[in-house]
């Protein structure tokens, strides 16, 4: 269990530390934020600080850093150093500078921040990705949870019309349409706060009934220094791409906007951007050691976590919920596979309105101009919902990376012509290069269904990288 507190100490102590160097170096000051100057009483509405973190660590997390983090433990205990660093220097790092830039710049949606800094091409890029992204996420958060309602009322001998997964769906994209239309004070404001601290109480049940269970023994690092997945899926770049959420995710630069309109202080950004991404790698940490303690090791791979992940994300959340915290654990499980991809689909389409508002100019303020955006959003959700996604669901992971890369150039460009360290963001920018083009090049999703290898695809996503950075480095010159 070393590992484990080393590693929790190292998030912890990171968000007091190395938080607090990024938060110096972009330097937040007392301007008058977009919440205060514009509030339109939808979308820039002023909440407390506390609400703030809440309500991001909901919109972020949903149940990326637990299913995540689960697959993430089929490579063993290794996992924990991705979290941690991953969430302290990238993670965290991409997360503040996507809430603040928008937040610089009236809010606006993280396309148009790309726009601002890397120039017209990435904008108009920025812009179709990311709502094409947000209303596939969106949709599969209401496809997932319609399906696991519908098994848990046929498991208890339900029967009629509410055992009809169409008919769910139809709900739950209903709500979504309320909660992407009216005001964010009046649904999310009020009810994400419950459900993420019913977040953190299941992380903190699921590690405590770890520690009062002599069966479960956390790995050590040191001990298990090796590639532990069943199917010998490499380290690199798969479980980068896999713990996304757990250590960073484009995702979340679409959804920090969203915060950044609410906002009474930019200094409120630390402990709210940065704050809740070490809370979700804290989560991460502590479902990637339920991975890793919970289920039998054979001949030093993860056979028992694989057979049990075979069952789908909700059965593995349910199986662990149930073997650390008993009947409680079954009803923290259930809110968690149910609520928390909805809370999380929800803020997916309402980004997607407001990036198509940003792109078009179209203001929010009015109810039949709201009505113009999210009427077409839903309508696509319920279409994709009744489409065979998987394949293009498989695309997601590189994608939400690829988007994340972005975003940390992105950062990069502006601290250069704010004449500050730009180096902080920069590295991350480039090791995610590499994670994201070495992935791309031996994928079975992307170009390794061409029969391209590691052998090919390792020295190529480092020479890519290694070009992103020097086509950054020659743009700074040419800038000077």
């Amino acid at each position: 269990m070393i590992s484990f507190f080393v590693c929790l100490l190292i998030l912890i102590g990171g968000y007091f530390l190395y938080g607090k160097v990024v938060e110096n170096t972009f330097a937040p000051d007392d301007r008058e934020t977009p919440a205060v100057r514009i509030n339109d009483g939808v979308d820039y509405v002023v909440m407390p600080q506390w609400k703030l973190f809440l309500v991001q660590l909901l919109n972020i997390a949903g149940l990326g850093p637990i299913f995540g983090a689960m697959q993430g433990a089929l490579w063993g205990p290794v996992v924990f150093l991705w979290i941690t660093f991953g969430t302290v220097f990238a993670g965290g790092v991409h997360d503040y500078f996507a809430g603040m830039l928008s937040e610089r710049n009236n809010g606006v949606s993280i396309s148009e921040v790309c726009g601002i800094y890397l120039g017209g091409a990435m904008k108009n890029v920025m812009r179709v990705f990311s709502v094409v992204l947000l209303v596939m996420v969106g949709t599969v958060f209401a496809v997932g949870p319609a399906g696991l309602i519908v098994t848990l009322i046929t498991n208890g001998g339900g029967s009629g019309v509410f055992a009809s997964k169409e008919v769910w769906l139809w709900i739950i994209l209903a709500y979504y349409f309320i909660a992407t239309f009216i005001s964010i004070d009046q649904i999310i404001g009020r009810i994400y706060p419950v459900f993420g601290i019913c977040l953190i109480i299941m992380a903190v049940g699921v590690i405590f009934g770890i520690f009062t269970n002599d069966a479960y023994v956390i790995p050590e690092i040191w001990s298990n220094f090796h590639n532990m997945h069943p199917s010998g899926t490499p380290v690199w770049s798969f479980m980068f791409i896999t713990v996304a959420c757990g250590a960073i995710s484009g995702f979340h630069a679409t959804q920090s906007p969203l915060m950044a309109r609410c906002m009474k202080s930019e200094r409120q950004g630390h402990f709210v951007f940065y704050g809740a991404m070490v809370a979700e790698g804290i989560i991460a940490l502590i479902w990637a050691a339920a991975g890793c303690s919970l289920y039998e090791v054979t001949g030093g791979l993860s056979t028992g976590l694989a057979e049990i992940l075979k069952g789908g994300q909700s059965a593995a959340i349910y199986d662990v919920c149930k073997n650390t915290m008993g009947g409680i654990g079954v009803a923290l499980a259930m809110i968690g596979v149910i609520v928390c991809p909805i809370t999380s689909g929800d803020t997916a389409f309402r980004s997607a309105r407001l990036t198509l508002a940003d792109w078009i100019g179209l203001d929010q303020k009015n109810f039949s101009k709201r009505l113009m955006l999210c009427v077409p959003l839903l309508a696509a959700g319920a279409v994709i919902g009744h489409l065979d996604y998987t394949v293009v669901w498989r695309y997601f992971s590189w994608t939400n990376q690829t988007l994340a890369m972005i975003v940390l150039w992105t950062a990069s460009m502006f601290l250069y012509k704010e004449k500050k360290n730009y180096w902080i963001t920069a590295v991350p920018a480039t090791f995610m290069s590499a994670v994201s083009m070495t992935y791309f090049f031996c994928a079975p999703e992307c170009l390794g269904k061409l029969g391209l290898t590691t052998t090919v695809a390792y020295p190529v996503g480092i020479v890519l990288a290694a070009l992103f950075l020097g086509i950054f480095i020659r743009a700074t010159k040419k800038a000077r």
